[in-house]
């Protein structure tokens, strides 16, 4: 199958040669082509180029006219927690009575509470639920998704979270990559034993996950109240020898180390950063691990944020990700995370574009088949409605303004 997108008002953030990341002030740029055309040969992007050049011949296929349209790379989000049961609206009234995430947590709230909702909940309904979920982030653009485990907390229900991550892998047609986050909180029953249930997790979860493929990367909850640095040393190492690269929430509600050791293992990324000083930044510049934003926990959470403009004007990249889940960031909408980046984080559009696509790329490992526009990677694009500027789409904060997505090449 080929398709032919023409007329494009503005085709965004084209390469001409591959790129990783962009970092520091690069991510001001952002490469586009106006009054362009852009071919799609099976799931691949075969040409782009100005109308002017567009040559159609040898063409046979369907044609789509983008006139007053705009076409970007489909966005990648790095970090959710999108398979879970039910909803925590409920607590939703204690924080805005003034408890916190700590305090929310200690009472059984948090994760302990959808890890209740999970055990009591079917492989099947919890595949169910996601895939509306799915559906869901498809409309609003995403194309490639990171989902962690880590509402299970056992053996067993960790390992029914997994399962239902692959079975959406193998049935949805968006990209996903699959996260073990056992280490996501200590369940009640080993309150005093943290220590006992790290044991179960490197020696008994870990291999159970190997053994069936379920995980990509293996990723620790190292923050205050939750996993220390040398427990999650522990764990890292343990995911390691099974060939699970490591992801890391870090310095979310505190300075907690876990940049450090995210760094120290050669981490993908590290996540939610709300606390990061200089030591972190100029541990972040001498790596390969892709600092990443979730703005959404702290706007939902009402937490402070993170020193980014800080951190790009050390020449580190910054990538964003929406953090979906149901008691921090109720919201897998990218678009929405782009405006919260410009108008919580003072990022430029240029910025929160490259941090929502080729920067998420990098952080869930497909920056070779994802996250711009180059012949060669996956053609999951998506079309705009008529809008005039590409700064409209974190302007526009609660528009839809997505008209078409394309996805592995076939339009959605």
């Amino acid at each position: 199958m080929s398709l032919l997108i023409k007329n494009i008002k503005n085709l965004i953030n084209i390469e001409e040669s591959s790129v990783k990341w962009v970092a520091g002030k690069d991510m001001q740029k952002l490469n586009s082509i106006e009054n362009a055309y852009l071919i799609i040969k099976e799931d691949k992007i075969a040409d782009f180029d100005k109308m002017s050049n567009l040559n159609l011949d040898n063409f046979q296929g369907e044609e789509i006219d983008a006139t007053g349209k705009m076409v970007f790379p489909s966005f990648c989000d790095s970090h959710t927690h999108l398979v879970y049961a039910g909803s925590r609206e409920i607590e939703y009234g204690d924080k805005i009575r003034g408890l916190s995430y700590e305090e929310i947590a200690k009472r059984g709230g948090g994760i302990l509470n959808s890890a209740k909702l999970l055990h009591n909940t079917s492989e099947d309904s919890l595949y169910e639920q996601a895939l509306q979920r799915i559906n869901e982030i498809i409309g609003f653009g995403t194309g490639a998704v990171e989902i962690k485990s880590g509402y299970g907390l056992t053996v067993d229900d960790e390992l029914k979270m997994l399962r239902v991550i692959k079975r959406l892998k193998d049935t949805a047609p968006i990209t996903i990559k699959s996260t073990f986050l056992g280490a996501h909180a200590i369940p009640t029953e080993y309150k005093g034993k943290q220590d006992e249930y790290v044991d179960l997790v490197i020696n008994e979860m870990i291999p159970q996950v190997a053994s069936e493929e379920l995980a990509d990367y293996i990723d620790v909850f190292c923050d205050k109240g939750f996993f220390t640095v040398d427990q999650t040393d522990r764990i890292l190492m343990a995911g390691m020898k099974y060939g699970m690269r490591p992801k890391i929430h870090a310095n979310e509600l505190d300075y907690s180390g876990g940049i450090q050791v995210g760094v120290k293992y050669n981490a993908l990324s590290v996540d939610h950063l709300e606390f990061t000083g200089e030591d972190e930044i100029r541990v972040l510049l001498e790596s390969e691990t892709m600092p990443t934003l979730l703005p959404g926990a702290a706007f939902f959470l009402g937490m402070i944020d993170p020193p980014v403009r800080k951190m790009i004007d050390a020449g580190l990249p910054i990538a964003l990700a929406s953090d979906y889940n149901p008691g921090s960031s109720p919201s897998g909408n990218m678009k929405f995370i782009m405006s919260l980046g410009t108008i919580k984080l003072r990022m430029l559009p240029e910025e929160v574009v490259n941090a929502s696509t080729i920067n998420g790329a990098y952080a869930m490992g497909i920056h070779e088949t994802h996250g711009s526009i180059a012949i060669g990677k996956k053609a999951n694009v998506f079309i705009t409605k008529k809008i005039p500027t590409y700064e409209y789409m974190p302007y526009a904060y609660t528009s839809n303004l997505i008209d078409q997505v394309i996805l592995n090449g076939k339009i959605i």
